[in-house]
């Protein structure tokens, strides 16, 4: 499975303030993102989750500037997450150095939508589905009755969505549904016994944003775990 380190954009800067060195007082802390993916990268990430948090509340990507920066700094694949449910809008992403996108849950309740961005990102389009069933069944749907995760995620699959972004699996993270094969799942903060256990589930791969740069998991730790 493998483990994404994930950084949450806003103003041009990550949310959270990264100090790799803290418990030994070694380095200074950052919140240059493009320093952040360069640390992780080192570490072996296979790729950078990048939350456009600007572009989330506008619609619209907001923080491309800082994803080219990140771009230029690093060779590995840029995932955006935030403002890019529209085909103009993944155009952008992708020419400020995205190489794959995560749009939002809507997008899976309009089916022309999806297939406008299916035809500009293909595979590389990913849909963000918050798992709890409270959280399905209260989402506003078009359609007269909200669906079962399996029954959305069956849909998009049917759509030719083969990335699937899971923000939660279950009520404390560990129950993740069978149906999720194949699914990366965020989780925001968990133990490494979690992300085992999200591995065990069939998940593809783990976003951790805040848990990692807090310096609650370590990364190498964290990919030793789930290897």
């Amino acid at each position: 499975m493998l483990v994404i380190p994930s950084i949450d954009l806003a103003n041009g800067r990550s949310r959270v303030v990264f100090w790799p060195g803290v418990s030994s007082g070694v380095g200074a802390p950052t919140d240059r993102p493009e320093r952040i993916a360069e640390h992780f990268v080192g570490l072996g990430a296979p790729v950078i989750h990048v939350v456009d948090f600007d572009g989330a509340r506008s619609g619209q990507p907001r923080n491309l500037e800082a994803l080219g920066a990140i771009a230029a700094r690093v060779a590995t694949p840029l995932q955006l997450a935030g403002g890019v449910d529209d085909p103009d809008a993944i155009r952008l992403a992708f020419a400020s150095g995205a190489t794959r996108v995560v749009a939002t849950m809507a997008l899976a309740d309009d089916p022309a939508a999806l297939r406008a961005c299916l035809e500009v990102a293909g595979d590389w389009l990913g849909v963000g589905i918050d798992a709890r069933p409270d959280r399905l069944a209260g989402f506003a749907w078009r359609r007269g009755s909200p669906p079962t995760l399996g029954e959305l995620i069956d849909e998009l699959a049917g759509a030719g969505v083969t990335r699937i972004v899971a923000s939660h699996a279950g009520s404390d993270g560990a129950d993740a549904d069978a149906t999720l094969a194949n699914v990366a799942t965020r989780a925001s903060a968990a133990g490494l016994e979690l992300l085992r256990r999200v591995r065990d589930a069939g998940a593809a791969g783990i976003i951790l944003g805040e848990a990692l740069l807090s310096g609650a998991i370590d990364y190498v730790a964290a990919r030793e775990a789930v290897a």
